[in-house]
């Protein structure tokens, strides 16, 4: 998958968005003022692996992380795991640090953690690309399911 993928899947969703570039950044907030978001609003798609070929994605806001016991409880299992590198690569078509629902070579649930609100930012299927959109009209495009399914990183 590509930057190409992604936005045209951005293009199809019918959502208003703004591709920001930029290159790699090293900490979560030099990435925010390159696209001028405050850092909770920077959304990372996690892939996460509920059994052998079944993968969701968890779009978790910047400066939290995966609460797993919230997760767990949501999806009413008592296992789930992150698939390594390779692997999330393989089943998404976008390498780690580029996922992204938008374009993903597989249609699969999406679950939006209850803090993802306002404008935010979401990766575009390239490192230092990204796609500033409105989170309800985000969660409407992906059908997600909105859950508080994060806690505070740290």
């Amino acid at each position: 998958m590509s930057e190409e993928s992604a936005q045209a899947a951005l293009e199809r969703s019918g959502i208003a968005f703004e591709v920001t570039r930029h290159g790699r950044m090293g900490s979560l907030a030099e990435a925010a003022a390159a696209r001028g978001v405050a850092p909770s609003a920077i959304v990372k798609t996690i892939v996460v692996r509920r059994g052998e070929g079944d993968y969701l994605f968890v779009l978790v806001p910047g400066g939290r992380t995966i609460a797993w016991p919230k997760l767990r409880a949501l999806l009413g299992v008592s296992r789930l795991s992150m698939p390594d590198a390779g692997t999330a690569k393989e089943v998404t078509g976008y390498e780690r640090g580029t996922i992204t629902p938008f374009g993903a070579s597989t249609a699969w649930p999406v679950i939006a953690d209850a803090a993802v609100t306002g404008t935010v930012s979401i990766g575009a299927g390239a490192h230092g690309v990204a796609a500033t959109v409105q989170a309800d009209a985000l969660v409407r495009a992906l059908g997600a399911q909105v859950a508080d399914v994060t806690e505070p990183e740290g």
